[in-house]
């Protein structure tokens, strides 16, 4: 086992940023550079924060399986929640989270290696950029972009390795170890409310520092002051700070107007009108069979796909309405016999997804209630991934005010996502109270299904991940048709890997 120091805090004497395509950095790699080659110039500085960029979209820890941003969505959000089945029982040790308490697994320490590598790249920006030769405008727009990419990966953390804030006694429970400059020391754990703390502090300093430069940016992938407030709110309503998190939400959205049903229905694999924040794909920024369009995307022919489509909830789908064009986006059977105890269907099945979607891939087998909502630009897993859309701030808007009493505000930004926006014409809410919370937490399920939000949704809000069977009701196999309680499974929490503990002897 190598040192944790070693693989993470590379970071003191350069940056580590991946080998990239011209066309993605325009520039050549450098991950060989030395930290004060990179900030020499805000020109140069610019590349440190593409270099970020990439790292949300690469290889690590020598599995093809761990590709940055996605596998956070796939193996952490998507596997474990209650609405997303792939018939993989050889999987259920991670379907049914039960690597909370192995310290020793790759799929324990993966997040933190993840997060805190993006964290000490942002840190040698942050502490370096004031030095570099450029207009002050630059230095403040790259500086506030690394305190964007810093405040997000504490942010994701506390999410895994922290319990929820209802149980941490206000923050006082253990958090994460902060580590806000260059050293590679030996740090204690700070607490739950000193990492939000850090969290709001960055994202504050960011926005401050975006207005003052007066720029903006060039691609999607990049961040920005929306991409500031985009945080700041997701955070916020995980902290229940649902002042902070409404007005976050709003602002964040802002310039970001909806996607029409044309663009919805297009395969979200690149940048519509709503999305605020995404990571680059292309066939030259491609990992192949490894990367998260070649896990999901339906048209793709990654085996991961064609042998093992991803399908929604039996329940769930049940629940959107006929008049809903997101429904269209699932295979309903329509009638046609398939294998209740996995959910595959015959060649009869097969037929009838080829009719209504002809970009399945010929070899693919056909699943009941499979996905179309997620397909690839370009074979294997081409595609760009997206990060923060407008459509999740409407619904932390609508939560944040349904925990305030406002529920007329909730309602109207129910109504303003879903009826408005012409996903469901017919939509209207006049639901108050806990009604009203569940239709939020139902539309949160349909608007973000597959997008990495399932699990992180139900543990925040205390509930029980629940799947059942075709013959009670649900889809899935029965390896994976569990009930997990809230406070099973070390409170669906992660512990802190060997990795950090067997090197920072002040935990």
């Amino acid at each position: 086992m190598y040192k944790f120091k070693k693989i993470l805090f590379l970071i003191a004497g350069l940056v580590l940023l991946a080998s990239c395509a011209k066309d993605y950095l325009d520039t050549k790699p450098t991950s060989s550079t030395a930290t004060p080659t990179i900030f020499e110039t805000t020109q140069n500085a610019a590349l440190a924060i593409n270099g970020i960029n990439k790292l949300m979209t690469r290889q690590y820890l020598g599995s093809q399986g761990f590709n940055g941003e996605g596998t956070i969505k796939m193996l952490y959000g998507n596997y474990p929640g209650a609405h997303f089945y792939v018939n993989l029982p050889g999987w259920a040790s991670i379907i049914n989270a039960l690597y909370h308490d192995n310290t020793s697994s790759l799929y324990l320490y993966y997040p933190w290696y993840y997060y805190y590598m993006i964290i000490g790249n942002a840190n040698t920006i942050i502490h370096n950029i004031d030095d570099a030769e450029g207009p002050e405008a630059e230095k403040e727009f790259i500086k506030a972009q690394a305190l964007t990419f810093r405040a997000y990966s504490y942010f994701m953390l506390s999410q895994l390795y922290c319990v929820r804030w209802v149980d941490s006694n206000n923050g006082a429970s253990d958090g994460l170890v902060l580590r806000l400059d260059e050293s590679t020391g030996e740090m204690p754990l700070s607490t739950l409310a000193e990492v939000y703390s850090q969290v709001y502090d960055d994202l504050d300093v960011a926005i401050d520092l975006y207005t003052s430069s007066g720029l903006t940016r060039d691609n999607n992938y990049d961040p920005d002051k929306n991409v500031a407030y985009a945080v700041y709110a997701r955070a916020a309503i995980t902290r229940q700070d649902y002042p902070k998190a409404a007005t976050m939400a709003v602002n964040a959205r802002n310039g970001y107007p909806l996607m029409n049903n044309t663009a919805y229905k297009a395969g979200f694999y690149t940048p519509t009108s709503e999305w605020i924040w995404s990571s680059y794909g292309a066939p030259d920024e491609t990992l192949y069979y490894y990367s998260y369009h070649a896990y999901i995307a339906y048209n793709s022919n990654a085996s991961n796909v064609r042998n093992y489509p991803k399908c929604i909830s039996r329940e769930l789908y049940e629940k959107i309405p006929d008049s809903d064009i997101r429904k269209d986006l699932f295979l309903d059977p329509n009638g046609i016999t398939y294998d209740t105890a996995t959910g595959r269907g015959g060649s009869a099945l097969k037929n009838y997804a080829m009719g209504l979607y002809p970009n399945l891939y010929s070899t693919a087998v056909a699943y009941a209630y499979m996905q179309f909502k997620i397909a690839a630009e370009d074979l294997p897993g081409v595609g760009n991934l997206n990060h923060f859309r407008s459509s999740e701030m409407y619904l932390i808007e609508a939560e944040a005010k349904y925990f305030q009493n406002d529920f007329d505000g909730a309602q109207d930004a129910l109504e303003a996502l879903n009826r408005d926006s012409g996903r469901d014409t017919e939509y209207s809410c006049d639901k108050t109270g806990a009604a009203l919370l569940e239709e939020i937490k139902t539309y949160r399920a349909i608007e973000l299904w597959g997008e990495g939000f399932d699990w992180f949704d139900l543990k925040r809000w205390k509930d029980p991940v629940v799947r059942k069977t075709h013959a009670d009701g649900g889809s899935f196999l029965s390896t994976l048709a569990v009930t997990v309680q809230p406070n099973e499974q070390n409170n669906w929490t992660w512990r802190i890997p060997l990795k950090e503990t067997d090197y920072n002897d002040a935990l």
